[in-house]
């Protein structure tokens, strides 16, 4: 076994950790205050390939494999999260279904324009009445003539607020249950009957902007259903086993940050005559967070090639994303209490991933929901 990235792979990975701490971590402080992206670093990203990170370079992407991508995932997760999760949510979960299962006609229609970063996208399938439970969506989508007429309601969908191309799972067919769903390509700012409700307030990853996005007799043609009809529930499933992966390399760059900056923070800071490093306590819960950061990218690394081997990876990418984001939120803690009354500052970089990182655990599926995939896998 060789645990080292590819050299290509560790000058992409240096590449986008430089821009996170030199050019987004510097701007923090207006990401935060505006609740937006400022455009310009978005078109950066662009410039660097972010936006087309998992589409094939036939279509304009970079066409990283699940190994690659979440390289970049972790080096994006050393920077503002915010931002980060804007990029994830649209190269993870909104791009890889049409890559995926779409045709060559939406590809060409899409994917140029996805990896441009002209068209932002992202992955709707959360309902007021359904997150967890995903099988039990009601938004409807009935075959009407050569159209399928979408009604319902999607709520906390990343991207929703910018998305030019959403991922939308409906129910076509009711009585067969989560056999009978479909996935859709909308788009969400020239289709009339859809409309982005306004923009949730969250409590941290601000610039990561999230909505209801509602259905009213929505006219969307057949040629945009997503792969098979009645095969939506399915291949949402397959998306979101994917986006795990990426979540898990993401916490291990935050958790790679916040020990960096715990690191210089203990060698600075005196008291008693001496830099707190030197003491015992200190020390200890620096080397907590370091064990978790060594144990959590063994696992995205394993797990990713996995995914490239084709290998079936349900349960591991679960076990991944549950160790990753559990262990994300000890050392977070674990970075406020080395940073004293300062991290619970504003100011601090600490105190904003402390708030960040809370909705890991919840969103692409709650650490109760992997282990519960975990242990129904264990048990079949």
């Amino acid at each position: 076994m060789d645990f080292n990235l590819p050299d290509d792979l560790r000058e992409v990975q240096a590449t986008i950790r430089d821009f996170m701490l030199s050019r987004v971590e510097p701007r923090a402080h207006e990401i935060e205050d505006s609740n937006s992206v400022p455009p310009e670093l978005l078109k950066e990203a662009a410039g660097l390939g972010l936006f087309g990170l998992s589409i094939p370079e036939e279509y304009g992407g970079v066409g990283l494999g699940m190994l690659g991508r979440c390289a970049v995932y972790e080096a994006l997760g050393q920077g503002h999260m915010g931002f980060g999760g804007v990029i994830s949510a649209h190269a993870s979960i909104g791009t890889s279904g049409l890559v995926k299962l779409g045709t060559e006609e939406q590809k060409r229609k899409f994917l140029p324009r996805m990896a441009s970063g002209d068209c932002v996208a992202g992955f709707a399938i959360t309902e007021p009445s359904s997150g967890s439970d995903a099988a039990n969506i009601r938004t409807r989508a009935v075959k009407k003539d050569d159209v399928y007429v979408l009604n319902g309601t999607k709520h906390y969908i990343s991207n929703a607020p910018i998305a030019g191309l959403l991922t939308v799972i409906a129910i076509t067919d009711p009585e067969r249950g989560s056999r009978g769903m479909s996935a859709f390509l909308v788009e969400p700012q020239s289709t009339p009957g859809v409309r982005v409700g306004k923009i949730d307030e969250k409590m941290g990853q601000k610039g990561a902007l999230s909505a209801e996005v509602i259905f009213e007799d929505a006219e969307i043609p057949a040629a945009n259903l997503l792969g098979p009809e009645h095969m939506g529930y399915r291949e949402a499933l397959g998306i979101l086993t994917a986006g795990r992966v990426g979540i898990a390399a993401r916490s291990t760059g935050a958790m790679q940050r916040l020990l960096d900056l715990s690191v210089a923070h203990a060698k600075a800071r005196e008291q008693f005559g001496q830099p707190i490093a030197e003491f015992q306590a200190v020390q200890f819960m620096l080397a907590e967070m370091e064990i978790a950061i060594q144990t959590s990218r063994v696992l995205w690394q394993k797990v990713a090639w996995m995914v490239d081997e084709g290998q079936d990876v349900r349960r591991m990418a679960s076990v991944a994303k549950y160790h990753a984001t559990e262990a994300l939120s000890q050392v977070a803690d674990k970075a406020v209490q080395v940073a004293g009354g300062m991290g619970y500052m504003k100011d601090s970089p600490v105190e904003r991933y402390y708030r960040d990182q809370r909705l890991l655990r919840i969103y692409e599926g709650t650490s109760e929901i992997q282990k519960i995939i975990i242990a129904k896998d264990l048990l079949a």
